[in-house]
C-alpha cells in the first residue's frame, strides 16, 4: 500500500501531465479530424441549403452554383476584377464573335434587317483534361466500367470504391453533347423551353428525343450521339458552333453558365447503368468536370468537400484590374497559378448562432452577417460610413461589401386612373411621392445600411449605368458638393399641388387623397414596422395610405389583372446587360396586356422605340447614348419610385486574401488564398483552454480524499482491540 503522501503526489502528477498534454491543443476545433487528412491549405466555410442536383443541365439554384461553378467549365467566364462585368475566355481561346446570316445562310452585316440566324463559333483550348474518374478507365482499348454487372456493383457504394480512375482530353464534342442533354426528356432541364425558342432546331429536337426515349427502357443509357441537333454542330476536335434564330446578343452570356459546360458521353453512360441510381451514384450527386476542383465528399446532411483537381489546366490570377484594385489588395496574387487553396470544406450550418460563434472562434474563414449579429459586427462612422466594430478590427476581421445586380422598387400601376397615365398631372404626383419616400432612411432602419438608393433602372456595375453626378436622378436629387442630396419636402409638396392635390386633398372636391398600397405579407416581425413606416412617408404629403397585404399568390394575381395601385416589388439580373433591366419598362412587356415582366404596365412610345433600337446592339458609345435617353424618359415619367439596390456584406478573417465581390461569377473559389500558419496561431490564441476549474476540482478531490486516506492509514496501523 502506497503512503498517503505518495498517493496525493501521484494524483497531482497525473493531473499535471493531463493539463500539459492539452496545453498546446485547440480542444474545441471542429475541423481537427479534417486537418489530419492532409494539407492545411484549406478554406473552411458553410452551406445552409442542401443542393438538390449537381447536374449542370438541371442545376439553377445559387446554393448549387457554389459547387458546380468550381467543378464545371463552360467556354466563357467573367473577368474577376474588371468592371463593368466583362466576359473572357475560360476553356475557349476567345470570346466568340457572332456571325449573321440571312434565311439562305448567306452572310449579312450586324445591322442588316434580314438577319435570320446568328452563329457562334467556339474554339476550345487543346490540352485540357477531366478530373480522374472511373468512367474513363480502359483495358485493351475497351471501357472497363460502362457495362458493370450486378455482382460487380454489389460492393460499390460511392465513386471512391472504384480502385482505378483515369482521364481523357476535353473535346468540342463534349460541349455539343451537353447542349443535346438540355433537350433530353431524361434530363428535364429547366431552360429547355426557353432555349428552344432560340437554338436552331431545338424545339423539334425535344419532340424527337421524346419519341425515341419512349421506345427505350427507362433505366438504360440514352445515347444522344446518333441524333444530330442543327443548332449545335461539331466542326473538328476543338471547334463547335451554336446557331440561334434571329439576333439575340445576350445569348453569349449563357456561354458562361454551367448549362453550357461539357459533359463527356462516357459519364452519361457510366451513371445510366442499372443499379447506379439506387446507390445515389448519379450526375446529380457526383459531378465530373475539368475545373479547378473535384468533389471528393458529398454528404449534404453534414459536409461537402472539394479538392484540387490534379489534372487542372494552367490558369493564372488576373494581372489587370480597376484603378483602385491594387491599393485594395486585389492584385496581391497577380500572375500566380490557380487555384490558390488545395481544399475547401463546406459544413452544414442551418442555424446562424453556431455558424457565427465558430466564425468568431476562427473556425470558419468567412461569414455573412445576420440581423442578430449586425450591431456586434458593424458600426457607423461620424461620416455615415459603415465599418467593422473595434472588437472585429482588433481581430483583423475585414468587411467586403458589394451592390447586388438587382433592385427593389415602389411601382405605380400606369393603368390606374389616379397614379397612372403619362399626363403632366400624373407625372407630378409620382415625382412628389418619389421625393417624399426617404429610401436612405428605409435602408438605414430596415436593412442596417445594406443597400444604396437606386437612381434609375440600371444598377451600378452594369453597362449603361453612371457614377457620381452623371448617375444621379435629377428628378429626386440634386448634386451638392460631392454627393447627391434628396430634394426637399417643400419641392415634393409643390409638385403635389401641381398634380391637383394641395395639402393632400383634391383641389376640386376637397376630398383627401387615398391610395392603396399592395404588398406581400411575409409574416416577419418587421412587417408591421415597414407598413407603418410606409404610411408615415405618404403622410408627409398628407396622403392617406390604405395597406392591402396579401399572400404572394394573391399578390401575383392582382398584378396580373391590374388590380394593384401602388406596389412594392423587385428584380434580380440574369446577366449583366442593361437590356435585362430596361425591358422591365418596355410597353409590349406589360403584365396586364401581354403577361410580361413590366409590372407597372408602363408604356411610352419614345422609350419603346429606343428600346427596340438598343436591345440588340453591342456595348458602344452609341448604345450608351440611347440608354441615357431611355433612362431620362423613365426618370421623368417616374413609373417607379426607384427604391434601392441591395448590398451584400461578407466578413473575412485576416488570413484570407482580399476578396473582390463578383456578383455574376460563381467560380471565384480559385482566386481565394489563406495563410494556414497565421490561422492556427490565432485559433490557439482565441481558444485558450481555461484550466483553473480543473485545478479547483483537483483541490476538492484531494480535500475529500485526504481525510479518508488518513483515516484508513490510522486504522491500518492501529493495534488490534482486545475483547
Amino acid at each position: 500500500m502506497l503512503g498517503c503522501r505518495k498517493i496525493i503526489v501521484l494524483i497531482f502528477i497525473s493531473a499535471l501531465l493531463c493539463i500539459a498534454g492539452c496545453r498546446h491543443k485547440v480542444l474545441n476545433d471542429p475541423h481537427a479530424s479534417e486537418r489530419t487528412q492532409g494539407t492545411d491549405n484549406t478554406l473552411y466555410t458553410v452551406f445552409s441549403d442542401q443542393p438538390k442536383t449537381l447536374d449542370p443541365a438541371k442545376s439553377y439554384s445559387s446554393n448549387e452554383n457554389v459547387f458546380t461553378a468550381q467543378i464545371y467549365e463552360p467556354p466563357l467566364q467573367y473577368h474577376y476584377l474588371l468592371r463593368p462585368y466583362q466576359l473572357v475566355p475560360l476553356t475557349a481561346t476567345a470570346v466568340p464573335i457572332p456571325r449573321y446570316e440571312d434565311q439562305q445562310h448567306h452572310p449579312v452585316s450586324a445591322n442588316a434587317s434580314n438577319i435570320a440566324y446568328t452563329v457562334y463559333t467556339v474554339h476550345i483550348k487543346p490540352g485540357i483534361f477531366y478530373q480522374p474518374h472511373p468512367a474513363f478507365v480502359k483495358k485493351q482499348g475497351h471501357y472497363s466500367n460502362l457495362s458493370l454487372s450486378a455482382p460487380e456493383l454489389k460492393h460499390i457504394h460511392t465513386l471512391a470504391d472504384f480502385k482505378q480512375q483515369d482521364t481523357r482530353e476535353l473535346t468540342a464534342d463534349d460541349y455539343v453533347y451537353e447542349i443535346k442533354r438540355l433537350a433530353s426528356p431524361r434530363v428535364q432541364s429547366p431552360i429547355a423551353g426557353f432555349l428552344s425558342g432560340y437554338i436552331l432546331g431545338m424545339k423539334d429536337y425535344i419532340q424527337q428525343l421524346q419519341k425515341v426515349s419512349e421506345k427505350q427502357p427507362a433505366e438504360c443509357f440514352f445515347d444522344l450521339r446518333p441524333y444530330p441537333l442543327a443548332g449545335a454542330r461539331l466542326l473538328d476536335r476543338y471547334t463547335y458552333e451554336i446557331t440561334i434564330t434571329g439576333k439575340y446578343p445576350q445569348f453569349v452570356y449563357w456561354l458562361a453558365m454551367p448549362f453550357f459546360a461539357p459533359i463527356p458521353w462516357e459519364a452519361d453512360a457510366f451513371y445510366s447503368q442499372p443499379g447506379m441510381k439506387d446507390k445515389n451514384i448519379t450526375l446529380d450527386w457526383f459531378p465530373i468536370g475539368t475545373g479547378p476542383y473535384q468533389m471528393i465528399e458529398n454528404n449534404p446532411n453534414a459536409q461537402i468537400v472539394l479538392e484540387k483537381n490534379p489534372n487542372f489546366h494552367e490558369e493564372y490570377y488576373p494581372t489587370e484590374g480597376m484603378p483602385t484594385d491594387k491599393a485594395a489588395g486585389f492584385l496581391k496574387n497577380a500572375g500566380k497559378k490557380l487555384p490558390l487553396v488545395d481544399r475547401a470544406v463546406y459544413t452544414l450550418e442551418k442555424e446562424s448562432i453556431p455558424h457565427w460563434n465558430k466564425f468568431l472562434q476562427g473556425y470558419y474563414d468567412k461569414s455573412g452577417i445576420s440581423a442578430d449579429s449586425y450591431d456586434q459586427a458593424i458600426r457607423v462612422t461620424e461620416h455615415g460610413q459603415l465599418e467593422v466594430s473595434q472588437q472585429f478590427r482588433d481581430r483583423g476581421i475585414y468587411l467586403n461589401t458589394s451592390t447586388d445586380p438587382g433592385l427593389f422598387y415602389l411601382g405605380f400601376n400606369m393603368l390606374d386612373p389616379i397614379v397612372g397615365g403619362n399626363t403632366k398631372r400624373a407625372q407630378a404626383l409620382r415625382q412628389a411621392i418619389s421625393i417624399a419616400l426617404d429610401t436612405e432612411e428605409y435602408i438605414s432602419i430596415f436593412l442596417n445600411g445594406r443597400g444604396v438608393s437606386a437612381q434609375g433602372p440600371i444598377p451600378q456595375g452594369i453597362f449603361g449605368s453612371h457614377t457620381g453626378e452623371m448617375g444621379m436622378n435629377p428628378i429626386v436629387y440634386q448634386w451638392q458638393g460631392n454627393h447627391a442630396q434628396r430634394r426637399s419636402l417643400d419641392e415634393a409638396k409643390r409638385l403635389l399641388a401641381q398634380a391637383g392635390y394641395p395639402e393632400g386633398r383634391e383641389a376640386k372636391t376637397g376630398k383627401p387623397l387615398l391610395l392603396n398600397y399592395d404588398a406581400v405579407s411575409t409574416g416577419s416581425p418587421d412587417e408591421r414596422a415597414m407598413v407603418e413606416w410606409m404610411r408615415k412617408q405618404f403622410a408627409k404629403l398628407d396622403i392617406q395610405l390604405y395597406v392591402r397585404a396579401t399572400q404572394y399568390n394573391r399578390f401575383q394575381e392582382k398584378m396580373r389583372t391590374g388590380n394593384a395601385q401602388v406596389f412594392f416589388w423587385g428584380w434580380t439580373a440574369d446577366y449583366p446587360d442593361p437590356e435585362n433591366f430596361l425591358f422591365l419598362l418596355y410597353g409590349p412587356n406589360g403584365k396586364v396586356k401581354h403577361g410580361g415582366e413590366n409590372a407597372a404596365n408602363y408604356e411610352n412610345s419614345d422609350y419603346d422605340a429606343l428600346f427596340v433600337k438598343m436591345k440588340n446592339m453591342e456595348n458602344s458609345p452609341e448604345r450608351q447614348k440611347i440608354i441615357d435617353q431611355m433612362v431620362a424618359i423613365a426618370r421623368n415619367d417616374a413609373p417607379w419610385m426607384w427604391g434601392f439596390n441591395p448590398k451584400t456584406f461578407v466578413l473575412s478573417h485576416q488570413w484570407v486574401s482580399p476578396t473582390k465581390p463578383n456578383m455574376f461569377a460563381n467560380n471565384t473559389l480559385k482566386y481565394l488564398q489563406v495563410d494556414p500558419a497565421l490561422r492556427r496561431q490565432l485559433q490557439r490564441t482565441w481558444n485558450q483552454p481555461i484550466f483553473w476549474p480543473l485545478w479547483l476540482l483537483l483541490i476538492i478531490v484531494i480535500a475529500l480524499l485526504l481525510p479518508v486516506i488518513i483515516r484508513y492509514r490510522k486504522k491500518q496501523h492501529s493495534p488490534p482491540k482486545r475483547y
